[in-house]
């Protein structure tokens, strides 16, 4: 697993939250990341259950401060059982250091020692730097489009827009995921390109301009849901020096085997 590693805050570890204690810090973290109401938090019993039905609740550790979370639940679909990581969370002080994708290997190495292929989780596809993170950094593939998935929530990060997401399919032990990891993604034709400019955080920080990002949001919709339904894969993820975002899709070949 996931041992200590060294950065500019000291050492941080990555492990399994074991106490009520470090699952009471996830909650807490949750609350400061997103900043719902308590209506919409994850309660505490769903963590403590997680852990005990087969799920995962990964935590990062600097000394005892709980800096990032990871919170998978096991699911089933059409007979073949997976995980759903269901949340991830890193501290504002901690991001853009690589935490989150460490984590989300921890969650990986353990699917794996436990018999899983599979894992899942949704995104919102107007969050550029998780798209970017799940598929370029994780080698994660969408290929389902849910619009308006929890309905409208109290945390100011989505704006007052709709919970659209994309359900982001991680098979770990495919030949594709090897190679992303490795730093040597398999090239493919893309066929469509989709941009998400960076200004949309702005537009949805402020009522003035939430028009915009809501029209952003409907016309990726049309075109993500059109391209999926004709077949295509989000297979790749582009940002510029500005940091704007770029959907790309092509075709799945059979070679990276899931």
């Amino acid at each position: 697993m996931s041992g200590p590693s060294t950065g500019a805050n000291g050492a941080v570890t990555v492990r399994k939250c074991e106490t009520l204690q470090e699952m009471q810090a996830c909650v807490a973290l949750q609350k400061e990341v997103w900043k719902f109401a308590d209506a919409d938090l994850i309660p505490l019993r769903m963590f403590v259950a997680a852990a005990k039905i087969g799920g995962q609740v990964v935590g990062a550790f600097l000394a005892s401060e709980l800096i990032g979370f990871a919170l998978a639940i096991p699911a089933t679909r059409n007979g073949h059982c997976y995980l759903h990581s269901q949340m991830l969370a890193v501290g504002q002080q901690h991001r853009n250091s690589g935490l989150g994708r460490r984590i989300k290997l921890h969650q990986r190495e353990d699917a794996l020692a436990r018999g899983f292929d599979l894992m899942e989780w949704t995104f919102d596809p107007l969050e550029i730097k998780n798209a970017y993170l799940n598929i370029e950094k994780l080698g994660a593939i969408a290929r389902r489009y849910n619009v308006d998935q929890y309905g409208i929530t109290s945390s100011p990060l989505q704006g007052g827009l709709p919970t659209d997401r994309l359900v982001a399919e991680w098979w770990m032990r495919s030949k594709r995921v090897e190679a992303v990891l490795a730093g040597t993604p398999p090239a493919f034709e893309c066929r469509v390109r989709i941009d998400v400019p960076v200004e949309i955080y702005a537009w949805k920080a402020e009522a003035a301009t939430r028009a915009k990002a809501l029209a952003v949001q409907e016309r990726n919709r049309v075109m993500l849901s059109e391209a999926l339904a004709d077949g295509l894969v989000v297979l790749g993820y582009e940002r510029d020096d500005r940091g704007n975002g770029l959907f790309l899709l092509g075709d799945w070949d059979e070679k990276w085997e899931y």
